[in-house]
């Protein structure tokens, strides 16, 4: 990438990418370039494919979750072209790592509203909390349990007892107890093991 390029690609995401300085903001750019290089040598995409962005999660991130991988992917892909543009990789990391409280709600309800229609079901609860939890060896049956914390959940969080999380319901829980913001799994870095 020539250095008027950059200048330009990064003054552009100095202004939407609001929580990166404009030195950060290169950086991030320089450092897509290598990865998407490495992405391309394997798969000739033009970006970052899931698993190249997966491995980003895992190994940078500490993330773990396939499930929950795979929804940040969809959060970070904007475009839903099945790759992460230098945009998307810098405005997303913008909210990921220094969004405000507002920015990593929506986030997060993104991210948990599995299928996209807008609420988190029980279904969905359940899948994410099967997939969080540690299997515990114990002569009940599991699902029960987690069919018990789904409940809970809903007590708690269910602020229009309509059986489903709104981002209503679901904002208005966090802002109550912020805690609550990764209930369903962890989709934000872990900050023990990345600091940026």
């Amino acid at each position: 990438m020539n250095r008027k390029r950059l200048q330009q690609l990064t003054d552009s995401l100095v202004r939407s990418a609001k929580h990166f300085n404009k030195k950060e903001v290169e950086c991030l750019i320089k450092l897509f370039h290598t990865l998407a290089t490495e992405s391309r040598d394997r798969f000739a995409a033009v970006g970052l494919d899931r698993n190249m962005f997966r491995n980003i999660l895992h190994c940078t991130f500490g993330m773990t979750d396939d499930m929950i991988m795979d929804r940040v992917f969809r959060a970070f892909d904007k475009d839903n072209d099945s790759c992460i543009s230098v945009v998307e990789w810098v405005e997303g990391l913008s909210i990921f790592l220094r969004g405000t409280l507002e920015e990593k709600i929506k986030y997060c309800f993104e991210v948990y509203d599995l299928n996209g229609d807008g609420y988190i079901s029980r279904e969905e609860m359940f899948h994410m909390l099967k997939n969080s939890l540690l299997k515990q060896p114990s002569e009940e049956d599991p699902d029960e349990g987690i069919k018990d914390l789904v409940e809970i959940t809903l007590k708690k969080m269910d602020y229009d007892h309509d059986g489903k999380l709104s981002f209503l319901d679901f904002e208005k829980a966090v802002r109550d107890e912020n805690l609550l913001l990764e209930a369903f799994g962890p989709c934000l870095p872990d900050i023990k093991v990345y600091q940026l």
